[in-house]
């Protein structure tokens, strides 16, 4: 059986639907893009309409699920969550739906985990609202935080991975129980098994814990070569 599903991006973003091209073939990813709510400014949310109308094309297409995978609009609002996830629902058809940063908390939650190392390419502010979003809204204390200081989406699609697994390497200690790597347009899918194999703590990403969200919604099968959240499916 064949899990169609779809999902939400900003159109700035140029990193997704490579990540998500290498799926097995049981799972199937759709696309809508969507404008910034204000044009011209970073980590920005999605406009409101923008996300009713794709939500509705992609509920034409009779996917399972929808994914808001714009992790940084969550941070922007404390109820931006709890808002938009209806909507899209509703908008689709009724169909279940959730946000890559509401996925992330979860999935870090599920993997049993409470003192992380949040590292990202967001800049110094979105990094401190997403200390505030994963601390207050899932109870996540935050150990470490390091930012790439990207100025846009575009500065982030041009990041290199080996980004991460430096800032990995600059502040882990034993105290930390995970690495959370919030941005989805920062390239990280293909790197997380090694990543978790060096440093031997999971680390969960936008991209990778939205897939988890969805697979774990829909009874999907475990996909390997992505980190144990995808390998194991913890439940949440």
């Amino acid at each position: 059986m064949t899990i169609h599903f779809g999902v939400l991006i900003p159109s700035t973003n140029t990193t997704v639907e490579t990540e998500l091209s290498r799926l097995p073939a049981s799972y199937q990813a759709h696309y809508a893009r969507l404008m910034s709510s204000t044009p011209g400014h970073p980590f920005a949310p999605s406009r409101d309409e923008d996300v009713d109308c794709q939500s509705k094309l992609l509920g034409s297409a009779r996917v399972s699920m929808v994914i808001l995978i714009q992790t940084s609009a969550s941070l922007f609002a404390d109820d931006y969550d709890e808002t938009v996830i209806p909507r899209m629902s509703a908008a689709a058809g009724g169909v279940p739906a959730t946000t890559s940063a509401r996925a992330v908390g979860q999935a870090l939650r599920a993997l049993g985990v409470e003192r992380v190392a949040l590292v990202s390419p967001y800049s110094v502010q979105a990094n401190e609202r997403a200390r505030h979003y994963f601390s207050g809204r899932h109870g996540l204390n935050i150990a470490a935080l390091e930012g790439f200081a990207a100025s846009d989406a575009y500065a982030i699609g041009k990041l290199g991975p080996e980004n991460a697994r430096e800032a990995f390497a600059r502040i882990d200690r034993p105290q930390i129980d995970a690495f959370m790597v919030p941005g989805a347009n920062f390239p990280t899918m293909a790197s997380i098994g090694a990543w978790e194999r060096e440093f031997g703590k999971p680390v969960v990403t936008s991209t990778q814990a939205a897939l988890w969200a969805m697979a774990r919604q829909l009874g999907g099968e475990p996909i390997k070569g992505y980190g144990r959240l995808l390998e194991q499916m913890p439940k949440g």
